[in-house]
């Protein structure tokens, strides 16, 4: 299975990317092959909510940036997994463009679950435990039910679980059990 990991951490050694590392190897020594896009590092604008996509665009959006190679490891991909620390109880701006601009993907007349089977996670870490709910709730309620993915878990860590040898051995496990 191919995962593509959507990392909205803007630190290179932060816990958000210590607990994808650890996932990666899990999944990567189960078989699986992983590939991390550091969205941060990307230059993405908003969606203009102009419709380009379901329209004459034919569900390609008007904007051309580096939101292409977002969609083209996207649509190689058989699960998605969103990373992200957790800012004032939600994801920091340029994971949610990310997240808006996967509009041009979605087909609201389609049924969910239509076209080809993909699986959902999300990891999410946090200075303060417990502060993960909003997160999900937008993550699994919109995103993954929108597009008709199976949800297989989320992954949290918060305060002095970040960087913990157990909640990095969770993480490990956790893609190993994919």
């Amino acid at each position: 299975m191919k995962i593509l990991v959507l990392n909205g951490s803007p630190r290179p050694h932060g816990n958000t990317k210590g607990l994808i590392e650890a996932f990666a190897d899990g999944a990567s020594s189960a078989g699986h092959q992983v590939v991390v896009l550091d969205v941060c590092k990307l230059d993405i604008h908003g969606c203009m909510a102009c419709e380009h996509c379901h329209s004459k665009g034919k569900g390609q959006c008007a904007q051309k940036d580096g939101m292409q190679e977002v969609y083209e490891q996207y649509g190689a991909s058989d699960m998605l997994v969103v990373a992200s620390p957790i800012y004032f109880g939600s994801i920091p701006g340029p994971l949610k463009s990310v997240i808006d601009r996967m509009y041009a993907l979605f087909n609201p007349q389609a049924a969910p679950g239509t076209g080809k089977a993909r699986k959902f996670a999300s990891i999410l870490s946090s200075g303060m435990p417990g502060a993960h709910e909003a997160a999900k709730a937008i993550l699994e309620g919109s995103l993954a039910a929108g597009f008709g993915f199976e949800v297989v878990g989320m992954l949290s860590a918060g305060g002095e679980e970040n960087g913990s040898e157990a909640k990095l051995k969770e993480a490990c496990e956790f893609g190993k059990s994919l």
